[in-house]
């Protein structure tokens, strides 16, 4: 990925969930190198990434987060607040894949596990960043991680499906809350399709062989391969900015063409 920012986002401070790894730190990464100040937040331990980019002259901090939690989320938009004097992006990008199953295997308490990540931190994140956005003045823009499964279904992942569909819908109510209450905040859905990360490596080793379910995976998309981080990471920063000031309440499809199918 290219280090030499343009300052797309330059005087903008950002929170990035599950932010310690895969699609989550490579969009906090760009931001950083766009000229956002950046929050790294996770469950999991984000200082490596955090003392990497530091090292690079960014800005950034790092908090531990857990996005069911809506104490958590209280304090974290207060400490970002504390930290840089506002909040202006918010990218929900925290999430889990399994439990899973289809819908007559899976268990009430997976069904749970996995909404209560997916969709009801995206809920959580979208409440108190508004919140914070509407209090600083200035508008903003919030980042919705949605997935290809959140507009077409696999039979075998019930969960997974029916939260990244509310999610995306929850990013669309809320985008047309902001704006007919002249909110000037944005709210906005990417929907990536089959991404090498440690997230998607860990799913396809429990079908079995994992070159083997590499190959399966790939071999429907059209352009022949599976994308990386940056891939997505490079559609943030257009959400995130003021290139999107008219773009509200849209969904942004990166899956080689899997989708146009």
């Amino acid at each position: 990925m290219d280090r030499d920012g343009m300052g797309r986002v330059s005087g903008k401070t950002a929170i990035v969930t599950g932010a310690a790894s895969g699609l989550g730190a490579a969009a906090a990464g760009l931001l950083a190198r766009e000229g956002a100040d950046v929050v790294i937040a996770d469950l999991r331990d984000g200082e490596a990434l955090a003392s990497g980019l530091s090292r690079e002259g960014l800005s950034v901090r790092c908090l531990h987060l857990d996005v069911t939690s809506e104490d958590g989320w209280d304090t974290a938009v207060d400490r970002t607040v504390a930290w840089f004097g506002g909040l202006d992006i918010l990218v929900n990008n925290a999430g889990v894949a399994f439990p899973n199953g289809s819908v007559e295997q899976q268990t009430l308490a997976d069904w749970r596990a996995v909404m209560s990540v997916n969709l009801e931190g995206v809920f959580l994140g979208t409440k108190y960043a508004i919140a914070a956005m509407r209090a600083g003045g200035r508008g903003g823009s919030i980042v919705n991680l949605s997935s290809i499964l959140g507009i077409a279904a696999s039979p075998t992942t019930a969960s997974y499906c029916a939260s990244k569909g509310g999610v995306r819908q929850l990013t669309k109510s809320a985008a047309l809350h902001c704006a007919k209450a002249g909110y000037r905040i944005r709210v906005n859905s990417v929907h990536p399709g089959y991404i090498w990360t440690p997230m998607l490596e860990e799913t396809l080793a429990r079908r079995g062989d994992l070159e083997e379910q590499k190959r399966l995976i790939e071999a429907p998309i059209p352009m022949g391969h599976a994308g990386k981080p940056e891939d997505i990471a490079y559609g943030v920063p257009y959400l995130a900015s003021d290139e999107s000031k008219y773009v509200t309440g849209t969904e942004l499809v990166i899956d080689g063409g899997y989708l146009a199918q």
